[in-house]
């Protein structure tokens, strides 16, 4: 899993989106009647779009197909996806293709599907790589730890003890001989994991750790000098919470204002209230240093700021591709017209015409990442 993705303002997204039917849709509310086979020519833009950089990010992600059982099918919602062998196939084929050949390739080798939903549209948010000071050492002015994943925490497949639970994983530790939950984000905050030497690095305030969690990586400019890139790496099992409709119930930020950046100015001027607000998410995440071009998707890649795409993986096959029709966050610009790879999940990203597209790094994508929340579609090619 490649970040805990967090969605802060979803509940109040939604309401603008016209509902959560989106989201609850589940493989087994869907069937095959869902795709419609089209034409390239039909597609919005599809004769000025540049299909090169979507293409470059997929030929990184689709080598997980060659790892798989190739007769498999990659989705388990939409069999017309193909099969791992065929995907496999098609990636190797790409390794040689250039940008000038990108669309004669793609037309040659694909399908494109329209996908139908209920309301035909669906909500398509961002997200970004974060940045903020920190050093590997604690110190006067660096006291907030970001933390390894411990060794005590155990996971638990349910299905290993009853088939009708499913894969559901669930989370937690032993005290005693009881399995119990793992430490919530309260406990941690009052120090449940201090001397056992888990600390990562040291931020300067817990708010910037907090939202590192948000975005799923970070890099932290160090005290001592140079850079450190972080990345998931675990979490604690707990629920997730929105905070974001915590805010908007007590009144401190109006539901039609709501953003990441209003609830980062929140808690950053109400710094003692700000932890017991995000205590009201229980959810923790454990990060790992990263090293390399970028943070790294689900996929197992490094992420391609403007072309990787976190999609639902029931639906969409991770390392596949997408071309995304939505709103820009800045209303200025044109609509997000291109071709972008799958390479990443995340746990609010559920359901048929759901995406987080990845921004890159630092404050430029902050903006544009905490201002999506657009409207839009995708279309799903698959081998031919």
């Amino acid at each position: 899993m490649r970040r805990y993705a967090y969605l802060l303002l979803l509940t109040t997204v939604l309401a603008n989106c016209g509902g959560s039917e989106k989201l609850s849709q589940s493989p087994s509310e869907t069937n095959n009647d869902n795709l419609v086979e089209t034409s390239f020519s039909k597609l919005p833009n599809w004769p000025e779009a540049n299909l090169s950089p979507g293409l470059f990010a997929f030929r990184k992600s689709c080598k997980r197909f060659s790892l798989k059982k190739a007769s498999s099918k990659v989705s388990k919602a939409w069999l017309e996806l193909g099969t791992n062998g065929e995907w496999a196939f098609l990636c190797e084929q790409s390794q040689s293709v250039d940008a000038s050949n990108a669309k004669e390739f793609i037309e040659k080798h694909f399908r494109v599907f329209e996908v139908k939903t209920p309301v035909n549209e669906g909500l398509f948010t961002g997200y970004f790589e974060p940045e903020f000071e920190g050093s590997r050492r604690q110190s006067h002015r660096y006291q907030h730890p970001l933390y390894k994943p411990p060794g005590d925490v155990i996971t638990a497949n349910l299905g290993d003890f009853e088939k009708a639970l499913g894969d559901k994983l669930i989370y937690g530790q032993l005290r005693g001989k009881t399995f119990k939950p793992y430490y919530s984000r309260a406990e941690i905050a009052d120090g449940a994991l201090q001397g056992k030497g888990l600390e990562l690095v040291w931020l300067a305030d817990p708010v910037d750790g907090f939202f590192i969690e948000i975005q799923g990586s970070g890099r932290i400019k160090l005290a001592e000098g140079g850079w450190m890139r972080v990345g998931y790496a675990g979490k604690n099992g707990r629920p997730y919470r929105a905070i974001g409709r915590d805010l908007i119930e007590m009144g401190e930020i109006p539901a039609e204002k709501m953003s990441m950046s209003a609830i980062r100015n929140w808690l950053s001027a109400n710094s003692s209230r700000s932890q017991s607000v995000m205590n009201k998410n229980p959810s923790y995440i454990f990060f790992k240093e990263r090293h390399g071009d970028g943070p790294i998707g689900a996929a197992g890649t490094a992420l391609t700021p403007g072309y990787s795409l976190a999609v639902d993986p029931s639906f969409i096959p991770l390392g596949g591709l997408v071309y995304l029709d939505a709103e820009h966050p800045d209303e200025s610009q044109p609509r997000i017209q291109r071709l972008v790879a799958a390479e990443d999940t995340g746990s609010a990203i559920k359901g048929a015409q759901r995406g987080d597209l990845f921004w890159g790094t630092g404050s430029a994508a902050g903006k544009n990442a905490g201002h999506m929340a657009s409207k839009g579609r995708y279309y799903l090619l698959s081998p031919k």
